[in-house]
């Protein structure tokens, strides 16, 4: 099945008539742009293209008052001084005679997107609307938009296809309050929205965008707000954001649906550049004077980070995700964001994010904030309530970490978007190499089985020599076929891979696994071993192997690139290590190439190896090689996969809190870990108990801030 595509030309049809400084930004140009774009990068026509229809007035009337259905309705025989009167009632918004058309269009976009992932017709997708919908109200237009589009797509999957529970992520630079008031009561939907606030003075200048609004009645807990408090937010703020605030919250709910309000103000150059020329993107600290100013984003994410934001939800409601588009208004970094978000629903591996993983300390606050207002609500977010640090675990507690050299250093990288291009895709996705028969396992027809192909002999016995377990038939065979795989993902001709080896031969083919990668020339490898594995004795711990050890028989941090942990007993605890450890981890070291050891005695499920594979591909640009034991290899081959091909791993079953014994192995490993890996923090933890943070009233920024020209930097 292919990602759906929903978009009518009829769309762009809607524009401003008179001089507005604000709403000019939203114009026709947007859609045209980012079509031809997606029909550049042959994107489009690897879609299943759907031609939106007009939704009926029954279906606003999920959401708007009849009577504002009405008004709109007769904007389409309004003169131009009549149209301009009635859009100065509203508040940054301008109506045309399409504009009722052009409405009615985006919101059956958004509702045909749905249809067809809830239906199977689609796996995933994306409405290509405008105008766009996440501010407007019940019975108001408000910031560019008409009708909401995306709550009124939750409130049809609801009704229509009897869903209980949905998740909405707003990565739009402005708070989609539209979206907020019709579900703050409904604990059915789970709102998150990461927002340019600085205190209440960007727009909409509301009080009820900052962390403390978390819905009223039986919705309390199920509104969830992110304010940014300065502008400058990049890649590593919205990855912190992700692991640290959403996804423990996503998991915790399990939505059946995901849907984004896929604004793209937040990324970098939005929206007016031209006067300053590209070369400020990287460095904006001052609040530009142009036209619209109110309503721009100065945040400096790049592209790639909206693939990487989009595979992370993937891992969510078995991958339905249906993504309609809300803001954006700086035509290239808007083309190439959508490009990147629709690579990522067609399964391609996104580019590794260049640049430091370091979250500024104004994020961290904010992430603080929305922990603290949610963790009444949440049992993922109860984390302070565990039994104080016991010596047992925490032998270093208090000391500096000792760092090795190696690894992502320096400052963060020029981010500008003239220079960037699309990673190429490697002309294999996926390969496997098995030693025994194959006839039992249900695999994708696009997923290479490599049961003959092998290196040769010779330098297969030269890797041998070092292993007596691999001088065996057997072991030698698979040893060769592995080899091979190997060198393809090595050498860019295949993307990722599963290898199955004997178990007697499993700690020597890691080995080297290891040692051919670094001979190649791999600076930046991630080892992550599920069970009892040693590290290889004489494999020098130089920062360029990441050795990360779940299911060992200690917790040790031997150094900064050496972590071993015992498996977590539920499947909270579980969640925990793999956002709040694995991912940071792998997100900050930035590997090449990441090696995932199984066996069979290490106490994991399938579903939650899978997870781990499917999140550990995101980070590595899909770089990923399993090493599974052959003798319980079947079952697993065919669940990893598809996970590795792209598709959305099963799911883990109920949600278990963690243990206090896990919660606190976790905070004593990250104390430890923090000073190398940045990602790692959390502000309530570094900073004392979740309920114990200093809030700041509503427009009263800390002591000596100048809002208008602080950058996260």
């Amino acid at each position: 099945m292919a990602t759906a595509l929903v978009y009518h030309e009829d769309m762009t049809a809607a524009r401003l008539l008179w001089d507005d400084p604000e709403c000019e930004l939203e114009r026709p140009e947007r859609l045209a742009a980012v079509l031809s774009l997606l029909r550049l990068r042959g994107l489009e026509q690897r879609c299943l293209r759907l031609s939106a229809c007009e939704a009926s007035e029954a279906e606003l009337g999920l959401v708007h008052s009849p009577e504002y259905v009405a008004l709109v309705r007769e904007t389409q025989t309004l003169d131009e001084d009549e149209l301009r009167a009635l859009s100065e009632q509203y508040d940054a918004v301008y109506f045309h005679p399409s504009t009722f058309h052009c409405a009615r269009l985006a919101v059956g976009a958004a509702l045909q997107l749905v249809d067809a992932v809830l239906t199977g017709a689609a796996p995933n997708g994306l409405a290509l609307v405008r105008p766009p919908g996440h501010h407007s109200h019940r019975a108001a237009a408000n910031g560019f938009c008409v009708f909401n589009n995306v709550a009124i797509a939750a409130k049809h999957a609801k009704q229509k296809h009897g869903l209980h529970r949905i998740l909405i992520v707003d990565w739009d630079v402005h708070h989609g309050q539209g979206i907020q008031y019709i579900f703050e009561d409904d604990p059915s939907v789970l709102y998150f929205s990461w927002h340019r606030y600085e205190y209440g003075r960007f727009w909409p200048f509301l009080r009820e965008s900052d962390a403390d609004a978390v819905g009223q009645g039986q919705g309390r807990g199920f509104t969830v707000n992110l304010p940014w408090n300065q502008v400058g937010m990049g890649n590593a703020d919205y990855l912190a954001a992700f692991l640290h605030v959403l996804l423990p919250l996503a998991f915790e709910f399990n939505p059946e649906l995901v849907l984004v309000s896929a604004g793209f103000d937040s990324a970098i150059g939005d929206p007016e550049v031209r006067a300053a020329g590209w070369e400020a993107l990287g460095s904006r600290s001052q609040a530009p004077t142009t036209c619209g100013s109110l309503l721009q984003g100065q945040m400096q994410a790049t592209p790639e980070c909206f693939a990487h934001l989009t595979q992370l939800l993937q891992v969510l409601a078995g991958g339905r995700v249906c993504a309609v588009l809300e803001g954006g208004y700086h035509l290239d970094s808007l083309s190439e964001s959508v490009c990147m978000t629709v690579q990522a629903l067609l399964g391609d591996p996104g580019p590794v994010l260049q640049g430091s993983m370091e979250p500024c300390q104004s994020a961290l606050e904010s992430i603080q904030s929305v922990r603290a207002a949610q963790a009444p609500h949440w049992t993922s977010l109860q984390q302070g309530r565990a039994p104080g640090p016991s010596p047992s675990i925490c032998p270093t507690e208090g000391r500096p970490l000792p760092l090795l050299p190696g690894g992502p250093t320096g400052e963060a990288a020029a981010l500008g978007l003239l220079g960037f291009h699309p990673t190429p895709a490697s002309p294999v996705h996926m390969a496997v190499a098995l030693t025994g028969p194959s006839a039992t396992l249900a695999l994708s027809p696009e997923v290479l089985l490599q049961e003959e192909v092998s290196v040769g002999r010779q330098e297969t016995e030269a890797w041998a020599r070092q292993h007596e377990s691999l001088t065996q038939d057997k072991a030698l065979s698979a040893l060769g076929k592995f080899l091979f795989l190997a060198d393809g993902i090595l050498n860019g001709k295949v993307t990722c891979g599963i290898a199955a080896i004997p178990a007697c031969a499993k700690a020597a083919t890691l080995d080297v696994a290891i040692r051919q990668s670094l001979s190649r020339g791999a600076q930046r490898l991630l080892c992550l071993v599920l069970g009892e594995l040693d590290w290889p004795l004489d494999i020098a711990d130089d920062g360029r192997i990441l050795w990360l050890n779940i299911g060992g028989k200690e917790t040790a941090v031997r150094s900064a690139f050496h972590i071993s942990t015992p498996l977590p007993g539920t499947t909270g605890g579980f969640l925990n290590y793999t956002l709040g450890l694995v991912l940071p981890l792998a997100y900050s070291f930035q590997p090449e190439l990441v090696l995932v050891t199984v066996g069979p005695a290490q106490g994991l499920q399938d579903p939650h190896v899978a997870l781990l594979a499917a999140m550990l591909r995101i980070p590595a640009a899909g770089r990923v090689l399993a090493l599974l034991e052959e003798e319980s290899a079947s079952q697993l081959v065919t669940t990893l996969a598809p996970v590795l091909h792209g598709e959305a791993p099963p799911s883990l079953g109920p949600f278990l809190m963690a243990s206090p014994e896990d919660i606190q192995t976790l905070k004593c490993l990250r104390a430890q870990l923090e000073p190398r890996w940045k990602l790692l923090q959390v502000a309530s933890e570094a900073q004392g108990e979740a309920g114990s943070c200093h809030r700041v009233p509503l427009g009263k920024p800390p002591s000596g801030t100048n809002y208008t020209d602080q950058a996260c930097s």
